[in-house]
């Protein structure tokens, strides 16, 4: 099982620990390092800072929205970084949720989310493979556009710039069991949310094709006191699951639901929509926190590592907070 820091995306600046954190983790020999947006910093912009003080982890996006930006205007940005990068990117896409669809790209949620994706990702390995202008008779991402506002002048393009591979690695972020399906077929890994290894049924995962990845992200903790360790991963959770989605549709919480904590979700919901944000937090039930994370004493952080291994993780994404967790995880991991 492989190691990668996950950074995540920027509060209210840049973290001036991330790149210290990145060097670190390549110094450490972790194989990846990962970035992410919602409704601020990009994925994009700090990998390409990393990438320019580092020279051999990979980078990867966990997630890229795809609502952010055209098919073809991501595989730009990832054919663009893997050249600069001399092909280290990992391409990890997501769909999102109607609440940041709508609410921040203004862009309609897709009424079909697994054809949306599916044509996504058509798109970019059309852009990558270079092999013909990119063409696609689709029902979300049409190229040429033929919509009914269109010129009708329109045509189909390849790629000015070649890519540096047409096997960039593409990974899905995926929830529900359809479209974790759909990424085992489509994609060439799966970026999990909410990973525990004593529930894998929770996601109905098929079998997987040879060399695909399963890169499910956790929080990683050594400390003394485990309750004291959880209250990070457990403001989280509160958010995601209270606050990353309208009442009615939350794949946050219909996935902890899934996982045997619906009564749970739906109170967390319920706290955080009331504004009651704190007493959402404390909600989150500590073994819920506890199964998707790595906290507390070394010695226990060691032994729970050994579930992670035994199942289907090829990469472990770490979100780390310091050089010392860091490096504890390697050595346990060696």
């Amino acid at each position: 099982m492989r190691l990668g820091l996950a950074l995540g995306y920027w509060g209210r600046g840049p973290n001036p620990g991330h790149l210290p954190l990145a060097r670190e983790a390549e110094r450490l020999g972790y194989d990846s390092v990962w970035t992410a947006e919602s409704w601020g910093s990009d994925a994009f912009t700090p990998l390409t800072w990393i990438a320019a003080h580092t020279s051999r982890i990979r980078l990867g996006t966990a997630v890229a929205q795809m609502a952010a930006r055209s098919p073809t205007t991501t595989a730009m940005h990832a054919l663009t970084l893997d050249h600069l990068s001399g092909g280290r990117v990992l391409l990890g896409l997501g769909l999102s949720g109607p609440q940041v669809v709508e609410g921040w790209y203004g862009r309609p949620f897709p009424k079909s989310p697994l054809t949306a994706t599916r044509e996504y990702v058509d798109v970019v390995r059309q852009v990558l493979r270079r092999e013909a202008p990119v063409a696609l008779d689709g029902r979300f991402h049409p190229l040429p556009y033929d919509g009914p506002d269109a010129t009708g002048l329109g045509k189909p393009l390849k790629s000015i710039t070649h890519p540096l591979r047409a096997d960039l690695p593409v990974l899905l972020g995926a929830e529900g069991p359809k479209n974790v399906a759909q990424t085992t077929r489509i994609a060439d890994g799966w970026l999990p949310l909410y990973w525990s290894p004593t529930r894998p049924d929770a996601y109905a995962l098929p079998d997987l094709p040879p060399g695909f990845l399963v890169a499910p992200m956790a929080q990683v903790r050594v400390c003394d006191d485990v309750t004291e360790g959880l209250l990070p991963v457990k403001a989280m959770l509160g958010f995601y699951i209270g606050g990353m989605g309208h009442a009615s549709r939350n794949f946050h919480a219909d996935l902890m639901a899934r996982m045997g904590y619906e009564e749970e979700a739906r109170r967390i919901q319920r706290l955080f929509l009331e504004g009651r944000r704190e007493e959402a937090v404390l909600a989150v039930p500590d073994a819920f926190a506890d199964e998707i994370s790595l906290v507390g004493p070394r010695e226990r952080i060691a032994e729970r590592l050994e579930l992670w291994r035994k199942g289907p993780v090829t990469d472990l994404l770490a979100l780390a907070p310091d050089p010392p967790t860091l490096r504890v995880l390697a050595e346990l991991n060696s």
